[in-house]
């Protein structure tokens, strides 16, 4: 027998011969002129994705349409872990559930398989489970240990146990109080978008149709010589960019659309019930201060019971989730409710030395688990998050629930119903050890490379590395010179994240259409920082207006469709009610009257508005920063009040630097350039010393 390496060369050396997936339009003429498929998959999602790969890599001429982008509903907003469930294990063994239990093992075989054939998207992940109760302790030990017992040969690192002391030197940041010690396990985590999109260009190169802006109007039927009956055979589809619809024939469609696999199997029978039940799962980001930069914490009890996940991902650290019954849409809003519950949750964990403020939010999503319904059920908490495969009476096979890490197996499980239903041969499943898109090539020191070759910054060549993997040198060649001794080539499209021009260039090439595209599943910059993706925006699209020929009038949606995201999905628009909701100084009691702090930043605006017009403008920030002998672009300071400037008029009145000074107060708001600047220019008034400002991380 071949070992795990043997098959991952065997893999690796025959996808490096395989041609490159072939852009939007050929993918567009393939669909529409290609007279039968023998699979149409719905949905191009991690699990339609994977449906997508399992099916053309069983030689089966194969289609996939998406509505939206590849990854854009729950796939992208998801807890980033690659994991078997610890929760679900404790599940099997207090209720001694073996079918739970083996949910535990499937998952724990896919996390081993995941790793391996996307190394660059994934790493394990040591995780700390504080205990403040001594009883606890072999508790939480022996659960975690049966963890690693069920994981077998696949178990990525063995469990341990740490004294208090220890515990604080790797989680600095944790509770002391009450705290007895520490049990630290691995689970994978991965960059779910980019490993979501890897799977649906894996099958492209592989030979299958995939397009994404593509939605199917109505389902094809035709009636079966033999039985007499209606089968389906294929989907009208509709090009959501251009409107332009056509007919894709199949012998067999596969409906894996998550939250929206009712719709599906309505069209098909419009007198199916709903077999999902959808769940919202709301996460937050904040800065990366809030936890080391390799270890995560799991909170196994919240005040109502659920799980939290306390991560560092992408040099930021991600806290979530909640888990309520939500309405099925395309576009969820986080709640601010669920975000100070995940706050408070974080609040409980770490120390009170650490201030956990609501403006260190620096973006926030939802996301809708498509479980699948327990009729017996009281709470969505309750359902087993496993999955059903179900061939209706026309043929249309439907995969609904499971979670991301099973995704693989839940596709093969799919085709082979397919397989048989249909009977379309092909073989079984090859896609344990198939190397993803970007892993073949990758290696840990591939960044080395593209800094000597290319001239890349270090950060930004090992970011180029963990996204796109081997294709990392696609994407350096790309970039443009910069002009400066160093780095050599690649503009950051943001100061302080390592996102740099070339990807979206690289981004169209990997379907993008879209704007939003960019920001949310091509680059993460629309999870890490909603202020930072807005500040990108304008250049994004420049350049993608260039590659697509847009026009004016597209430039300008496409611009006001991103900005949309960002304020409603993204949790930006929490900025601006943390500021508008404020609307008077408070101070804690132990503090002297309002007046006296009203009177003090009243005294700071009136110097920089000299003229006391009652507003100020970016002259008058100018001027005082000319005094000081400080230098700020023009553009930036524009972007520094419209910050602050909630009319949008172009000027920052008494009012709003007022509620803006009580917003940060009150820790509503965090880290605001103009509060910042002000307040060192005051000071550097008095003391006509030279000063320098930095951009802040600037909270939502």
């Amino acid at each position: 027998g071949f070992k795990t390496s043997q098959i991952l060369i065997i893999f690796s050396l025959s996808q490096k011969t395989m041609p490159p997936p072939k852009q939007i339009q050929a993918q567009l003429s393939t669909l529409q002129d290609t007279e039968e498929f023998d699979v149409l998959v719905v949905g191009g999602g991690a699990t339609g994705s994977g449906c997508a790969l399992d099916a053309v890599t069983r030689n089966l001429k194969t289609a996939l349409v998406e509505r939206n982008d590849f990854s854009s509903g729950t796939s992208s907003r998801s807890t980033k872990l690659i994991h078997g469930g610890v929760r679900y294990l404790q599940k099997a063994i207090m209720k001694l559930d073996y079918e739970q239990y083996m949910m535990v093992k499937e998952a724990l075989h896919e996390r081993s398989n995941l790793l391996d054939i996307a190394p660059h998207l994934s790493a394990p992940l040591p995780i700390m489970l504080p205990v403040y109760k001594w009883w606890q302790l072999p508790y939480y030990w022996a659960g975690i240990k049966m963890y690693d017992l069920v994981a077998g040969g696949q178990c990525l690192k063995s469990s341990y146990v740490l004294s208090k002391n220890k515990a604080l030197e790797l989680f600095p940041m944790l509770k002391k109080d009450k705290l007895v010690g520490a049990i630290v396990y691995y689970d994978g985590q991965h960059n779910d978008a980019r490993m979501n999109l890897a799977i649906a260009l894996t099958a492209a190169r592989h030979g299958a149709a995939i397009a994404n802006y593509t939605e199917v109007v109505h389902l094809l039927k035709k009636t079966d010589a033999g039985t007499g009956k209606e089968k389906v055979c294929g989907a009208r589809c509709r090009d959501v960019i251009t409107g332009n619809e056509f007919d894709v024939r199949a012998k067999c469609v596969i409906n894996a659309t998550g939250p929206f696999t009712d719709s599906l199997r309505k069209m098909d029978d419009g007198k199916n019930t709903n077999i999902c039940q959808p769940s919202a799962g709301v996460h937050i980001v904040i800065p990366g201060y809030y936890s080391p930069d390799n270890m995560g914490l799991l909170d196994p009890a919240t005040s109502d019971g659920r799980v939290i996940f306390f991560l560092p991902w992408e040099k930021m650290t991600i806290a979530g989730t909640t888990d309520t019954p939500t309405d099925i849409t395309a576009h969820p809003i986080p709640r601010e409710e669920d975000i100070n519950f995940i706050l408070n949750e974080v609040r409980n964990y770490l120390s009170p030395d650490v201030e956990v403020r609501r403006g260190d939010v620096l973006a926030a999503w939802s996301g809708i688990r498509p479980l699948v319904t327990d009729p017996n059920s009281k709470d969505t908490q309750s359902i087993c998050r496993n999955h059903i495969v179900n061939v209706s009476d026309s043929g249309l096979v439907t995969i609904a629930g499971g979670k991301w890490t099973t995704y693989r197996s839940m596709a093969e499980e799919t085709l082979d119903a397919a397989v048989a239903a249909h009977r379309l041969g092909g073989g079984p499943s090859k896609t344990v050890g198939l190397v993803l898109e970007g892993g073949q090539d990758w290696s840990p020191t591939l960044y080395i490379r593209l800094v000597q070759d290319y001239g890349l910054e270090n950060e930004v060549a090992q970011h180029l590395a963990a996204t796109y993997g081997g294709k990392a040198f696609d994407v350096a060649k790309m970039a443009r010179v910069t002009g400066k001794r160093w780095p050599i080539v690649g503009n950051r499209l943001v100061s302080e994240f390592p996102y740099i021009e070339s990807e979206v260039r690289y981004a169209v090439k990997e379907y993008a259409c879209t704007a939003i595209d960019v920001i949310a599943r091509r680059t993460r910059l629309g999870f890490l920082n909603v202020q930072a993706a807005d500040e990108a925006l304008p250049r994004i699209v420049d350049i993608m207006g260039k590659m697509l020929d847009w026009s004016d009038k597209k430039r300008t949606e496409e611009l006001e469709a991103a900005k949309k995201f960002l304020y409603l999905e993204m949790g930006y628009r929490s900025r601006s009610e943390q500021l508008t909701g404020t609307t008077e100084i408070t101070l804690d009691t132990q503090e002297v009257a309002n007046s006296v702090l009203i009177d003090r930043y009243t005294n700071r605006f009136h110097k920089f508005d000299k003229d006391s017009k009652g507003f100020i403008t970016t002259v008058d920030v100018q001027r005082v920063l000319q005094n000081i002998s400080v230098q700020i672009d023009e553009n930036a300071l524009h972007e520094i009040l419209n910050e602050v400037d909630l009319n949008k008029n172009g000027q920052v009145e008494l009012n709003e630097f007022l509620q803006l000074m009580s917003a940060v107060k009150k820790g509503q708001v965090s880290d605001s350039r103009l509060a910042i600047l002000m307040k060192t220019a005051e000071e550097s008034l008095d003391l006509r010393g030279p000063v320098t400002v930095d951009r802040s991380g600037g909270g939502v």
